[in-house]
């Protein structure tokens, strides 16, 4: 268990940040950029969770907060490393059985979905455009490094693919709780014309 000496280090006062090994990064580097990403998700999925969620769903949120805690410690740990975690592609498709059993039921989709409803529909709205955001931060990481021969190992590909399939989650995560609420909000195309 890690365990923190004191609130505040002021290690982070030049602009760098420190990653597992050691290594300094400026805090603007897209590895950076990434990690804080999937930050913002965690807590936009925590926000979710303070709502009254149904019990099934609350749990499942959960989980993913931990997946996500393996995925940032994947991204702070570059190259490879003697027992480094990395997010397995185990996790992705536990997300896609989720997203299955989520799915069963639920009509087909003839219109676009508003995020709206209710305060826990729009938070897991909020947190699949997060998840969105993190998708993209991870793959402009993967593409920087691609670029950068002198740079450490490539990225862990499962790392997109489970935030891809988490913003579909989070998507039919919404849309299940507004049929179970009758709160689901249509987007009318033109309607303010």
């Amino acid at each position: 268990m890690v365990r923190l000496s004191k609130i505040y280090t002021k290690t982070g006062d030049d602009g760098f940040t420190g990653l597992v090994g050691g290594e300094r990064l400026a805090k603007t580097d897209p590895r950076i950029e990434a990690i804080g990403a999937v930050d913002e998700l965690n807590a936009a999925i925590g926000l979710a969770l303070a709502c009254d969620l149904p019990p099934a769903l609350s749990k499942a949120l959960g989980h993913i907060q931990n997946d996500l805690f393996d995925l940032g410690a994947d991204l702070a740990t570059p190259g490879e490393m003697d027992g480094a975690l990395r997010l397995d592609p185990t996790q992705t498709a536990w997300l896609e059985r989720q997203i299955d059993d989520l799915n069963e039921g639920l009509p087909p989709l003839d219109s676009f979905l508003l995020p709206a409803g209710s305060p826990p529909i729009a938070h897991l709205h909020f947190a699949r455009t997060m998840a969105r955001r993190a998708e993209r931060r991870i793959w402009a990481l993967i593409a920087h490094v691609a670029d950068k021969t002198q740079e450490n190992a490539p990225l862990n590909p499962a790392l997109g693919q489970y935030l891809n399939r988490l913003s579909d989650y989070l998507f039919v995560a919404a849309r299940k709780l507004a049929q179970e609420q009758g709160r689901a909000v249509l987007w009318q195309p033109g309607q303010n014309r």
